[in-house]
């Protein structure tokens, strides 16, 4: 399999902090696009910094179109699109400066493009950016990301900000990006009913570590949630739980294959889960 981006064994520590990315792997086939979810710190934002090489990792290798990045490396830069949750240009610029700008920075930029995103977006060219909302941002940074015809989009809470409405839109567009099997993207959003949209796969963060990835289609499909009772839950054997989590109740149990668990636990209701659910059981569970 060919992938646009592959991570093995990444290690990062902050100093004099106890947060730390650690032995991060994960691989990104090319024509996919994957969710990246976790809990605020969890690491997602340190290993999107990693991966563009604005944070130094300690160790580990970092592949994009199987080769490493280095500070020098403006040929594979010019193959990615970047939107940070934030600001991602200074404030005091127009959208019509900013592509002046980028004509200058990227070999491939597409001035008609932009234009015809910002028409898209509703976008006034000639308005400082200080006077756009957030959702506005967003939308001029998503644009900027697009228009120099990158191969990997990197999108940290890309659809932040924006209206259903908008979002649906932006997905749209994402989804034409990736036709392109030579196209891929890394999403990180906790808008977990995108991912379940537009994701081929799924990775989630937990406390600086990849604790599970898998194709969303699994996820949704497969994975299910068992409502046991003190005593159903005495009855299961240790290798179907993934992941439980005690209520006052109620014990919910995370387990991986719905048609296995309805056959062998016939007793037990068993329903199809959500991704939030999932992340909030790996998260705040407990494993056996």
């Amino acid at each position: 399999m060919n992938y646009a981006l592959k991570l093995q064994e990444v290690c990062k520590q902050y100093k004099g902090s106890d947060f730390a990315l650690d032995n991060i792997s994960f691989a990104l086939p090319k024509g996919t696009v994957m969710g990246f979810v976790g809990e605020n710190g969890a690491g997602k934002t340190t290993t999107i910094g990693c991966i563009l090489n604005t944070l130094k990792k300690e160790h580990g290798i970092i592949e994009i179109f199987g080769k490493e990045m280095n500070d020098d490396d403006v040929s594979v830069r010019e193959d990615i699109g970047v939107v940070y949750d934030g600001d991602n240009f200074p404030n005091y610029l127009t959208a019509i400066q900013l592509s002046n700008i980028m004509a200058g920075i990227y070999k491939q930029w597409d001035t008609p493009l932009f234009y015809e995103y910002l028409e898209k977006f509703h976008l006034k060219p000639s308005q400082k950016l200080a006077k756009y909302s957030k959702g506005m941002t967003m939308k001029l940074a998503i644009a900027v990301a697009l228009s120099h015809h990158p191969k990997l989009l990197v999108l940290d809470e890309a659809t932040s900000g924006l209206d259903p409405v908008m979002r649906e839109e932006i997905l749209d567009i994402f989804l034409d990006f990736v036709e392109n099997e030579n196209h891929s993207i890394l999403l990180s959003s906790h808008i977990t009913s995108d991912l379940e949209r537009i994701a081929d796969y799924i990775t989630f963060i937990h406390r600086g570590k990849i604790i599970l990835t898998e194709t969303k289609d699994n996820l949704i499909y497969n994975y299910a949630v068992l409502r046991c009772t003190e005593k159903n839950f005495s009855t299961l054997d240790k290798g179907d739980i993934v992941a439980y989590r005690k209520k006052d109740y109620q014990i919910d149990v995370l387990v991986s294959d719905i048609k296995k668990a309805r056959k062998k636990y016939p007793k037990v209701v068993t329903d199809h889960t959500t991704v939030d659910e999932i992340m909030l059981l790996l998260v705040k569970g407990e494993t056996v």
